[in-house]
């Protein structure tokens, strides 16, 4: 075989492959959204009695306020705790170095609202989806739950709570596209496949630690 055959040859077998991951990976896409679809509901019919609201981190702004797709997320937790869809709220976010935290912003944000802060628990170690699932249910103890999040977002947390064998619905926060938007879609497609992945291998958090029951007091999650 010549080199140049051969170098053609490797071209058409790295093609196949490409072809066969992009497929693969729109197909768990497809399984993903499919198996939680119906999970979603709305801040009415959600229900009530769940072990907690989880609300799941994002970006906050260098004033240390939420971003407008955290602040949203939050609106629909106060909704929901307001409704009586639980008595507990689980804020799970990115606190993993002094200079930035999610998770005191939220819960700073919530007792604005008129949350007592024994209702408030932070997982200060909310890296990723799959770790605040993971998180919420060896660390709080939670069995049942309402995730809050964007719904682009919501397939994949169902889809890990759901392997995780927890009683989880979802409720979207506000129906709008955020700046950079299209971005954040094409992201999701291979976060699902990556999550897909970790409900197969089941890799441990970042870090576990000492449970922390969700019927407890909330103020036990409060820095030091």
């Amino acid at each position: 075989m010549t080199k140049a055959k051969l170098i053609w040859r490797i071209v058409a077998i790295l093609f196949c492959l490409g072809c066969f991951l992009l497929a693969l990976v729109f197909a768990l896409n497809t399984r993903i959204v499919q198996k939680t679809d119906s999970m979603i509901s709305d801040a009415a019919n959600a229900g009530s009695g769940y072990d907690c609201i989880l609300i799941l981190g994002a970006g906050v702004r260098d004033d240390g306020t939420p971003s407008l797709m955290l602040r949203d997320r939050l609106e629909m937790g106060i909704e929901l705790y307001k409704a009586g869809a639980s008595e507990k709220i689980i804020v799970s976010g990115d606190h993993g170095t002094e200079g930035y935290d999610e998770v005191n912003v939220m819960k700073n944000y919530l007792i604005d609202a008129g949350i007592p802060s024994e209702d408030i628990f932070m997982d200060h170690a909310g890296f990723s989806t799959y770790e605040s699932v993971y998180r919420a249910r060896d660390i709080f103890c939670v069995q049942s739950m309402v995730i809050v999040t964007q719904e682009y977002h919501l397939y994949r947390a169902l889809y890990i709570a759901a392997d995780f064998e927890l009683d989880a619905v979802g409720v979207p926060a506000a129906d709008i596209r955020y700046y950079g938007q299209t971005y954040r879609d094409a992201r999701e497609i291979l976060a699902r496949a990556k999550d897909w992945v970790y409900t197969v291998t089941r890799p441990k958090p970042t870090y576990l630690g000492e449970q922390i029951p969700v019927w407890g007091d909330g103020n036990a999650t409060n820095d030091n």
